[in-house]
């Protein structure tokens, strides 16, 4: 039995938490703040819940994974889990709106037939086929197995770009999702869809590989999923499931740095003086200055632009959420070049694409005459902005509220209370730099959207979350607990889930 330090306390540190200890390890989570879910967070006021992070949930298998392999009850015994239907309402800059069904290629199909003209439903199911193809190609190496040493294997884009010929000029193929939406997809609000699949990872559609096109294709073949009372209840599951497998948490616990010995880690220090000998490390949270070994950490995207984050504003709403309401509307922007040029340029815009969720629970809302309403926007992080601007942050709050207000009827006059949480917040509540939040690994572009390998150059240090292959995302960063604990148990030999 080994014993096994983790640092910090997210989904994907503590699925690896769970998965070791079943593996009849000695597992103790530190956590620097005093609790548990990483970006899973809740703010709750009057009656109204909201989640601070992740709305939904998309491949639910990896968490049913989870549950199966550390304990009797599964993950549908644990939480409530629903298909939202319809997956997500899109409301473009020219006026048309369109419901996409959830997990039903045929559906979204017809719906952009009636609602962009007939061939758009045809050119999008193409595309997603061609989506497809990048997802079969890439799935294992890129969310299934161990980052291999040599990533240039995940280097070439494995989006199968349509090779289009012109008149006595060379062919061209897309390289980028932006490419993908102006070349092959012949329609701006087509081009719009997929631009917000991105935007809404954090990924710049001018700069993200083609290969971004498996997003859409994910949430859109396995479909988006609500967990009832919050995204928080997830959170909630998976603690429960680590201290039935008695895991340990030191809650108000910062690691300051991996102590080595004999050239391997043999432990952390504490910010308050106090050390803890390990045989293995597991980081869980993003890497900071004197963490890890020279060179690992990655704190900034793709060609060094930094990472955005997000901006939400969670409104207490007066009046009942109307019969037929979708559960996630996209208001788009009118500009999106004037948004990507924003976002990744370290600044605000005045029309920024709205994501707004209307949960139907009764969980997050003090009675059936209110509701509550959470709005979140891709923003560039603290720092590039200063999001701790008063004056700023109202400011932009409001022109978020006007946009979502074409979401969402008489939305000014039934606002009740309005909290603004900003990049400024996600930085102090995760620890992440500027309020970052990270994208889901990448194939292609030469592996420049590849995240860090969950075993580094020192022995018996591993990395798990986000911030470590393959990357951001619920999903993902369960997927990196299970890498992380297949590591540990089999070694250098793991090659992942068969």
């Amino acid at each position: 039995m080994a014993r096994i330090a983790v640092i910090g306390a997210g989904t994907g540190a503590m699925a690896a938490a769970a998965r070791l200890s079943v593996a009849g390890h000695r597992v103790t989570v530190y956590e620097r703040t005093e609790t548990y879910g990483g970006s899973l967070g809740r703010y709750a006021r009057d009656g109204f819940v909201f989640d601070t992070g992740p709305g939904l949930l998309h491949l639910p298998a990896v968490y049913r994974d989870l549950f199966v392999k550390t304990g009797k009850e599964s993950l549908e015994q644990c939480v409530t889990l629903t298909q939202v239907d319809p997956a997500s309402r899109h409301l473009f800059a020219d006026g048309t709106a369109v419901s996409l069904p959830n997990a039903s290629r045929a559906g979204v199909v017809g719906a952009l037939d009636r609602a962009l003209g007939a061939g758009a439903g045809a050119r999008w199911g193409d595309f997603l086929d061609r989506a497809g193809t990048a997802w079969n190609r890439s799935r294992r190496p890129l969310l299934e197995e161990p980052l291999p040493e040599d990533r240039q294997v995940l280097g070439r884009d494995p989006y199968p770009s349509v090779r289009l010929r012109r008149l006595l000029r060379a062919a061209r193929q897309a390289g980028t999702v932006a490419e993908v939406g102006a070349w092959e997809l012949g329609d701006p609000r087509l081009a719009a869809l997929l631009d917000g699949y991105a935007l809404s990872y954090g990924l710049d559609p001018r700069r993200a590989p083609a290969a971004a096109a498996l997003l859409p294709y994910m949430e859109e073949t396995f479909g988006s999923w609500y967990v009832a009372g919050g995204m928080r209840a997830l959170a909630d599951a998976v603690y429960e499931r680590c201290l039935a497998r008695r895991v340990e948490f030191v809650f108000g616990a910062e690691a300051v740095r991996v102590s080595e010995k004999d050239g391997r880690a043999a432990g952390i220090e504490l910010a308050d003086g106090g050390s803890v000998e390990a045989d293995h490390v597991v980081l869980g949270a993003q890497p900071s200055a004197g963490l890890l070994p020279a060179g690992e950490e990655r704190s900034a995207g793709a060609d060094g632009v930094p990472v955005p984050g997000r901006f939400l504003v969670l409104l207490s709403l007066r009046g009942a959420r109307e019969a037929g309401a979708a559960h996630r509307t996209v208001v788009h922007t009118v500009d999106p070049v004037a948004e990507q040029e924003a976002v990744f340029g370290g600044r605000t815009v005045e029309q920024p694409t709205v994501t707004v969720l209307r949960p139907d629970d009764p969980a997050t809302r003090p009675d059936a005459e209110h509701e509550a309403v959470t709005l979140t926007v891709t923003v560039a992080p603290h720092g590039p902005v200063d999001w701790a601007d008063a004056a700023l942050r109202e400011r932009f709050a409001d022109a978020v509220v006007g946009r979502a207000a074409e979401a969402v009827p008489g939305l000014r006059e039934r606002i009740l209370h309005a909290e603004v949480r900003t990049p400024a917040e996600t930085a102090g509540d995760t620890g992440a730099e500027g309020g970052s939040v990270p994208a889901p690994a990448l194939a292609g572009a030469g592996g420049a959207y590849l995240h860090a390998g969950n075993r580094t150059p020192l022995p018996g240090l591993y990395l798990a979350g986000g911030w470590s292959h393959p990357g951001g995302g619920l999903a993902h960063a369960g997927m990196s607990g299970a890498l992380v604990a297949g590591l540990v148990v089999e070694g250098d030999g793991f090659r992942g889930s068969q």
